[in-house]
């Protein structure tokens, strides 16, 4: 029996049609998207300049298609008569109508005259954020900021009027997750950062990196990139290797899925990385279960987690002391003039993981000080959401979190707090997601570290093949049966996430680099 045949076999014949019946439509809406995200993945990667109109127009005919499907409303009935009836089905049966349940109620809660004006707005905040970047004139983008927090308040109020707006949001990137457990998470985070970054701040000259900087073929680059994610597993029946100016990874299924990098021709460690991070991202969804093809149960458990998979493959496996062995050896035959010679593995591992400072810019940031600026946002959209904080006061806002925090203050709001542009969509709730992924990552890993045995002796090899089975079995297959990503990490690695193993990793890792 399969498993899609299991999911109903207990169940009485009534119930089985009708679920029948929706994962029949699920799928069809799977198609869709998977259609969609190619018609994306095209126009970043392939596309030629004359055909953005056409496009345009294509993609919105097929959204209106999926947006039809999404709020059919024999969709919405089949949900509801499960959800009063779902005897006889297990526990991936009734994940599927969970999750269905949930997109089904956003899906027809906004209102379609709210929906226009978050489109037009999605238009106008860019805009706006763009000229004011540009003139470093926050002014310029405040107006259509307090608008996305007005429609957002009223988003969330047709969602769930009986929850907090900003958990209301935040259940679009990480479901199950609540301000108030934000702020336990966070506020343990910043207690045990700012203390060990100022440490670190202290003696910030014994470690210097810059001797990596020099001059190195991006098409060289490109290969080696190439190399090393096929070396992790990355299947290249399954998926595609591009470039494009910003790395992402998309593509249509689990059995066809896109991954672009980018190279700076004077960085090469900046490449790598990021095509790490990206090998991660695929890994994930080449390792989806495709016994439920198709299904929301077999969609990602939250951003959170899906940014754990990038994070641990970049950060825990690639910044550590045994892959830079394994990546001596790949520097050393792409770039020998560089790498040939006496370069050691400490030598790379230290250049990988120095702090910077000042840390004035998020995406250009470091591990250890990458989190407090993601506490900083958090602590500012929620408070513009919950009316604790006015949008005209966040540059100063800014400026006194960041010095607090990073000892650092933005001579410029283009450094500052319109540096991002999640706030110019209204994307509130997103930027957790970053650091909740380090957290999950550490806690994954060090798991995995206690059940795989001799994994950084392996990795040190080059042999990630252990690592990529234990994931794909206990995280990438799981998908979305689990509610949260607390109780994912309850079932994976026995407790709930734990912001100490975070912790402990960083002071561990950056006591012994700067000597503390």
């Amino acid at each position: 029996m399969t498993a899609a045949a299991a999911a109903t076999a207990e169940a009485p014949t009534e119930v089985k049609q009708r679920y029948d019946k929706v994962c029949e439509k699920l799928k069809e809406l799977s198609a869709l998207s998977g259609i969609s995200s190619l018609l994306e993945w095209d126009m970043m990667v392939m596309m030629p300049p004359g055909a953005g109109e056409s496009r345009g127009h294509q993609k919105s005919v097929l959204a209106g298609l999926v947006y039809d499907k999404r709020t059919d409303a024999e969709l919405g009935k089949l949900l509801g008569e499960l959800r009063s009836n779902s005897e006889g089905l297990d526990k991936v049966a009734q994940a599927v109508i969970r999750g269905a349940s949930r997109d089904y109620k956003k899906n027809t809660a906004i209102p379609k005259d709210l929906a226009q004006r978050i489109a037009k707005l999605e238009t106008e905040g860019y805009e706006a954020w763009v000229a004011a970047r540009k003139e470093s004139n926050f002014s310029k983008f405040a107006p259509f900021l307090q608008q996305w927090v007005d429609v957002n308040k009223e988003k969330a109020k047709h969602i769930d009027p009986s929850r907090p707006a900003y958990d209301v949001l935040l259940d679009d990137y990480e479901r199950g997750m609540t301000a108030e457990r934000l702020d336990e998470i966070f506020s343990q985070v910043r207690e045990g950062l700012v203390p060990l970054l100022t440490a670190v701040k202290a003696k910030i000259d014994i470690v210097d990196g810059s001797w990596i900087i020099g001059s190195y073929d991006t098409a060289t680059q490109a290969e080696m990139c190439k190399q090393v994610a096929l070396d992790i597993g990355f299947s290249l029946d399954n998926g595609r290797l591009d470039v494009s100016v910003h790395p992402f990874t998309g593509g249509t299924h689990p059995t066809d899925v896109r991954m672009t990098t980018r190279f700076k021709p004077d960085d090469v460690l900046e490449g790598l990385t990021g095509a790490i991070h990206e090998t991660g991202h695929a890994l994930y969804e080449q390792g989806r279960n495709l016994e439920y093809d198709g299904l929301p149960v077999n969609s990602a458990a939250g951003m959170g987690i899906h940014e754990s998979q990038s994070l641990l493959w970049e950060r825990m496996v690639g910044l550590g002391l045994p892959f830079s062995r394994y990546l001596k050896h790949k520097l050393a035959h792409f770039f020998p003039e560089k790498f040939g010679g006496a370069v050691s593995a400490e030598q790379i591992y230290e250049a990988s993981n120095t702090v910077k400072e000042p840390s004035l810019i998020r995406v250009e940031s470091d591990e250890l000080t990458y989190p407090l600026h993601i506490v900083l946002r958090y602590e500012l959209e929620r408070g513009l959401l919950d009316g604790s904080v006015k949008v005209e006061d966040l540059p100063r806002l800014w400026n006194e979190k960041m010095e607090k925090y990073l000892g650092a203050v933005p001579p410029t709001d283009a450094q500052g707090v319109l540096q991002d542009v999640h706030w110019s969509a209204g994307l509130f709730g997103y930027f957790p997601t970053y650091s909740l992924g380090a957290m999950y990552a550490a806690q994954i890993y060090k798991t995995a570290k206690e059940q795989i045995p001799d994994l950084e002796e392996q990795i040190s090899r080059g042999d990630f093949k252990a690592l990529k089975s234990w994931l794909n079995e206990k995280i990438h297959k799981v998908g979305s049966l689990y509610n949260s990503g607390d109780e994912l990490m309850q079932v994976v690695t026995g407790s709930k996430l734990d912001p100490q193993i975070f912790l402990n990793y960083l002071k561990e890792k950056y006591t012994a680099l700067y000597k503390l």
